[in-house]
């Protein structure tokens, strides 16, 4: 399976593509951040986003796309741009008929470290070691970016199989 990771953001959004699965090696695909400059007007950084999504999935061929689910702690002005950049990454990959999910960043941070309250450091440390690179790839956008497809790798793809075994099970006892 290849998992596009998006860690949406108006500056920088992060993008990751990683193929593998559960007992299957990982494989670091493409990895960069989609870039937007502060003065120019947010509907403009939100098309080049676009633009930039698209291209990602044009280029590499996802089968899934996993994006970091927003949510607001205390600065709620600073995370509408990250929830606009989320939606676009949604939208890409719907209009592209693919499946979106989201995961927290508690998520991801579990799924990779092993502890849900690991730092940005952490996580990349272990994005390198799991794709055996020589560093993380930077920005940490890229790297949290990369984190996420593999979460989605390892657990959504786990979820996605206990979802259709239910399905299956059901339409058994129908």
């Amino acid at each position: 399976m290849r998992v596009l990771g998006v860690d949406p953001g108006l500056t920088r959004c992060g993008v990751g593509v990683v193929e593998g699965g559960p007992g299957r090696p990982l494989r670091l695909v493409a990895v960069g951040v989609i870039t937007t400059p502060a003065d120019l007007a947010l509907p403009q950084r939100l098309l080049r986003i676009e633009e930039g999504l698209v291209e990602w999935v044009s280029e590499h061929h996802p089968d899934v796309v996993a994006v970091e689910r927003v949510f607001a702690d205390h600065n709620v002005l600073s995370v509408i741009g990250t929830a606009q950049a989320a939606g676009l990454a949604m939208l890409v990959g719907a209009r592209n008929g693919l499946p979106v999910h989201t995961h927290t960043p508690t998520e991801v941070k579990a799924a990779i470290t092993g502890s849900g309250r690991a730092d940005k450091a952490q996580v990349g440390t272990m994005v390198a070691r799991l794709l055996k690179l020589a560093a993380a790839p930077k920005p940490a956008d890229a790297a949290d970016a990369v984190a996420l497809a593999i979460c989605h790798l390892w657990r959504g793809a786990a979820d996605d199989r206990i979802a259709a075994a239910l399905a299956r099970q059901g339409r058994a006892s129908a």
